[in-house]
């Protein structure tokens, strides 16, 4: 495999027991990119990071990071990357200081001791945590514990950062200002694997993405360039009588496709819906057809997924 991006892969797998946990994943991370792995829970996404981090062996299947093959050299990839989980188990070093943890992870990274308090000091300024460095990290809030978790994946200035859930619980401004850190180092150079779940997170920081659901790629592109596959608008309909409802409005000729969520809601893909719109309502009032609810929105990437799965993702979130 002709090794050009930071991230290249190629055939992944992995199976637990006989079932398929990520299928023949093929993917590349370009440096300055922000690369989205979105998808619900159990989709394979944390497998998937688990296996380029090598820290769980893949059933088939190569990647390499910054040049080295995660079986082959482990040893290097680790040194090149920077990886912040979804939960740390900070309650190991609660007595300790936001600064102090950083020391220690310092060494363990292996950065020259001459340059520890330096560049400690430079990421505590980046994730906004120099006033509150000299604090037992058992007083930081979730929203610190993360900034803290990401302080630490990027002590040694990893080429590659990959990113697991990053915002998980987090409050609505602790989310934005991890955005506003992950734009950051993307236009750096830095290159960012971001494995989330969240549709808005996945829309706004992506250049690119590509959307996995039970260990296998869905779609892949940029999040307009996957909202333009749609190619329609989307009608979403609430009715006691989606059979009858939906069998009317599939022989209407302002239908592009209709796809049944569940045995109340389902979604109607138009061309234009300023026309279905009043059409809709006239088909319901003249087949005695009952509309409990009506929203109209342009495609997103949750429209996407529905397409190609059926399912809705928000939907396998809550179900989770």
């Amino acid at each position: 495999m002709q090794v050009n991006g930071a991230i290249e892969v190629e055939g992944l797998t992995r199976s637990f027991k006989g079932q398929l946990a990520v299928d023949h994943l093929d993917l590349e991370v370009q440096r300055g990119d922000v690369f989205g792995l979105l998808g619900p829970n159990g989709a394979g996404k944390t497998t998937t990071i688990r296996m380029l981090t090598t820290l769980l062996a893949p059933t088939a299947g190569t990647a390499r990071l910054c040049g080295f093959d995660i079986r082959q050299a482990p040893d290097q990839v680790r040194r090149h990357i920077g990886y912040v989980m979804q939960s740390v188990p900070w309650q190991v070093n609660r007595q300790l200081t936001g600064r102090e943890q950083l020391e220690v992870e310092a060494s363990l990274y292996h950065v020259p001791r001459p340059q520890r308090r330096a560049r400690t000091e430079e990421v505590l300024e980046l994730v906004g945590l120099t006033a509150y460095a000299d604090r037992l990290i058992d007083e930081y809030s979730g929203g610190m514990h993360k900034r803290l978790d990401l302080a630490c994946g990027l002590l040694h200035r990893p080429e590659v950062l990959i990113l697991d859930e990053p915002t998980l619980g987090l409050d609505v401004q602790s989310r934005h200002r991890v955005w506003d850190y992950i734009n950051r180092l993307g236009s750096e150079g830095v290159a960012i694997l971001l494995a989330t779940n969240y549709l808005d997170e996945a829309d706004r920081l992506c250049n690119r993405l590509t959307i996995i659901d039970r260990g296998r790629v869905v779609a892949a592109g940029s999040p307009a360039d996957l909202k333009r596959t749609v190619g329609a608008d989307v009608i979403q309909v609430t009715s006691s009588s989606t059979d009858g409802l939906s069998d009317a409005i599939a022989a209407q000729p302002w239908v592009k496709k209709i796809v049944v969520t569940d045995a109340e809601n389902l979604h109607v893909y138009v061309d234009d819906a300023a026309v279905a719109l009043p059409a809709l309502i006239r088909l319901s009032l003249d087949g005695g057809l009952a509309l409990e609810r009506v929203t109209y929105s342009q495609p997103t990437l949750d429209d996407v997924f529905l397409l190609h799965t059926g399912r809705e993702l928000r939907d396998q979130e809550m179900s989770a």
